[in-house]
């Protein structure tokens, strides 16, 4: 019998007993239960952190049947029933104040009919700290907290202060409960994409592990390439068979498009399960991660603090930043690497900078095509195609078309972009030529007030220059007085060099010059 992949299962119960594929993380799920009390998981969308909550209930509730033939089997002898408190933040859409108010009050009620309640219980956090003793004391057993994505009211409120400080005043007491009621808890696990900075939700919960950066948990959600030969060596092959390709290039494939997350420095690659594991459902690459959506607020973040996007391959920052997310920030940063667009590539330990880039392929070819129309005058439905038609035009030398196609890029740009217009265009500049490059050798580099750029297609070899506020003529000098075309000079191809010139009048390309 085939496997059958949990694509979107996320109760363990259910995969159990349906006999889908697991991956067994109970040995980490063991660790957790025996060396600590309250921790935190930050991980990106569809990583398996709901899955991982809903393993750790399971285990908690004492289903010995369900761990069958897993790790934790043999480990754990006791196998007591806790008593246990489940919020999932997921289900809302956080657009008033009233709508983490009813999800809240919704879960304590339902608590209440398990537990009881007193009169003098009125706020959230007082109901919730009631039900917790009361938890405790009714079953002898110490109580045992999961919340999944806590941080949901928080970042869909990122933009809006306002609500976000609601949010905040609301769920700050809420989970400080966590450290109140200490002597009835057993165990305290929140998860997240982010994590929100000092002044946060957690200020009262200083009592929190974060293993989100722990290199014993690094595997805790997510699938290693160990795991994948492991468990999955015979769907290679399947894979590879309906593929046309060979055992080899199917797994440099699946590495160079899925792979490649690292959540502490120096660490082993993490694949993104939810595509990998479409990936053999469907037995054909795609991007399937990207296809679930991507959330606005990274696009707003980008565009509000002026963000130069060609930083975004190559970012340097430290722990600090790395760790927190302050919501009135004007760094986009964290938010991007913890949503998982961006991950750690290397690390100077003596002073404690990361340098971040993109994890793979898909990550990297599905935000800058989903920046294309954010920046430019591009219908998202159009945008796709247009790339296809620059690459085309590059690769019959047609230039002309190509550059008349760029400066319909560059219409209408906003009066408010004015302020950085340089910035503008460069930001416009590399997302095209950054999605050419999946298809053509680009060399692309800015210095102030000016990017000199080199495409190779199969016939071509494009050297240009751009100029801001100079002239096409300036540029075409600057080429051939700094030899830009030099290393080309033994090659076959066809060699043409281009000039180009944005006018902040127009605000648009104005002119150039072909040679």
């Amino acid at each position: 019998m085939s496997k059958i992949y949990p694509i979107g299962i996320q109760n363990f119960e259910s995969l159990r007993k349906d006999g889908y594929f697991y991956i067994d993380k109970t040995k980490l799920v063991y660790r957790l239960a025996k060396t600590g009390r309250y921790y935190f998981l930050s991980r990106p969308r569809r990583f398996g952190k709901s899955l991982l909550l809903s393993t750790i209930k399971a285990y908690y509730e004492g289903k010995k049947e369900l761990f069958e033939g897993l790790a934790i089997e043999h480990l754990e002898k006791d196998w007591i029933k806790h008593p246990i408190l489940h919020l999932d933040l997921n289900i809302e859409k956080y657009d008033t104040p009233e709508s983490l108010d009813y999800i809240l009050n919704d879960n304590l009620k339902r608590w209440e009919n398990l537990y009881g309640t007193r009169p003098s219980e009125v706020t959230f956090s007082l109901r919730f700290a009631g039900i917790i003793e009361r938890a405790y004391e009714q079953t002898g057993e110490r109580v045992v907290i999961l919340v999944d994505e806590y941080d949901k009211p928080m970042l869909q409120a990122i933009g809006n202060e306002e609500l976000q400080r609601y949010f905040r005043n609301t769920l700050k007491p809420f989970y400080g409960v966590l450290k109140s009621k200490d002597g009835c808890i057993k165990l305290g696990f929140l998860t997240g994409v982010t994590k929100f900075g000092k002044i946060s939700v957690f200020s009262d919960l200083n009592n929190l592990i974060d293993i989100s950066m722990d290199e014993q948990y690094v595997d805790i959600c997510g699938i290693t390439e160990k795991e994948i030969h492991d468990n999955l060596e015979e769907d290679l092959h399947v894979l590879a068979k309906s593929q046309k390709m060979t055992y080899e290039e199917v797994c440099k494939e699946l590495k160079d498009c899925y792979d490649g997350y690292h959540f502490v420095e120096d660490s082993i690659g993490i694949y993104n399960p939810f595509s990998l594991l479409n990936t053999f459902y469907k037995m054909k690459f795609g991007s399937y991660w990207f296809e679930t959506g991507t959330p606005t607020y990274l696009v707003e973040l980008l565009k509000h603090s002026h963000y130069d996007l060609q930083r975004m391959a190559n970012e340097e920052t430290d722990s600090d930043i790395l760790n927190s997310i302050d919501s009135t920030s004007r760094n986009p940063i964290p938010v991007i690497y913890q949503s998982g667009y961006l991950t750690i590539k290397g690390y100077d330990k003596r002073f404690d900078i990361y340098r971040l880039g993109f994890p793979n392929r898909e990550v990297e070819e599905g935000f800058v095509k989903y920046l294309l129309p954010f920046y430019a005058n591009v219908d998202p439905i159009e945008s796709p195609f247009q790339i296809r038609k620059f690459v085309a035009e590059i690769e019959q030398g047609n230039y002309d078309a190509f550059f008349h196609r760029l400066q319909s890029f560059f219409a209408d740009t906003p009066y408010e972009l004015i302020r950085d217009l340089e910035l503008h265009y460069q930001n416009v500049l590399f997302i095209v030529f950054k999605l050419i490059g999946f298809y053509v050798k680009a060399e692309y580099h800015t210095s102030q007030g000016r990017i000199d750029l080199v495409l190779q297609t199969e016939r071509f070899i494009y050297v240009m220059e751009f100029k801001l506020e100079g002239s096409a003529e300036e540029a075409l000098k600057q080429i051939n007085e700094k030899q830009y075309a030099q290393p080309f000079s033994a090659d076959e191809r066809k060699i043409i060099k281009i000039g180009v010139n944005f006018s902040n009048e127009t605000r648009n390309i104005e002119k150039w010059i072909v040679e």
